[in-house]
């Protein structure tokens, strides 16, 4: 389990960062974001928070831009997003590993869109172990090192296509999200 090189993740923070604000004119906003959260998102705008090694911040931007399509784009997707349930079934789990999977796909399409080609095992590795942590804590409450879910060689993600959309705030995270 080794990270990209710190210069690395830092030139393709920078160049994400630049282009999400300028292509689709979402502000990334590096500051304090409540526990239990590292970053929050409302479809507007992205906060990434401040105390997030560059690894885990380059993670959280890229994945909250795909979950800011999706936000955007679909009610559904908005809906299991906000899901609460008592108790969660293994069909909600398996639509919440699709809904991961997804943002995810966005997020190596928002990679590839600005030429960067070199970190997809990395994002197929990093967004396997937020979906394998997800689902464990939504199906047993029980939240263990988010690291302990990590798998080197995940299968490669594919991109997705970005579709059009107009930035629309919706709630922030912490006000639905259960984790």
């Amino acid at each position: 389990m080794s990270a990209p090189d710190l210069d690395r993740l830092r030139a393709v923070f920078d160049l994400i960062e630049r282009h999400v604000e300028h292509r689709w004119n979402i502000p990334v906003r590096i500051q304090d974001v409540p526990d239990p959260f590292t970053g929050d998102l409302d479809g507007e705008q992205i906060m990434v928070d401040y105390d997030l090694d560059l690894e885990n911040a380059l993670f959280i931007l890229i994945h909250l831009f795909g979950h800011t399509v999706q936000w955007n784009v679909s009610e559904r997707g908005r809906a299991i997003a906000f899901a609460k349930p008592t108790a969660w079934t293994e069909e909600m789990l398996r639509e919440v590993a699709t809904y991961e999977d997804e943002a995810a796909s966005y997020s190596l399409q928002l990679l590839h869109d600005v030429g960067v080609h070199d970190l997809d095992q990395w994002v197929s590795d990093f967004a396997a172990c937020d979906a394998a942590y997800l689902v464990h804590f939504y199906r047993t409450g029980e939240k263990l090192a988010f690291r302990s879910f990590w798998k080197d060689a995940a299968p490669l993600l594919q991109p997705r296509p970005i579709p059009d959309f107009q930035p629309t705030q919706w709630l922030s995270r912490y006000q639905g999200t259960v984790i």
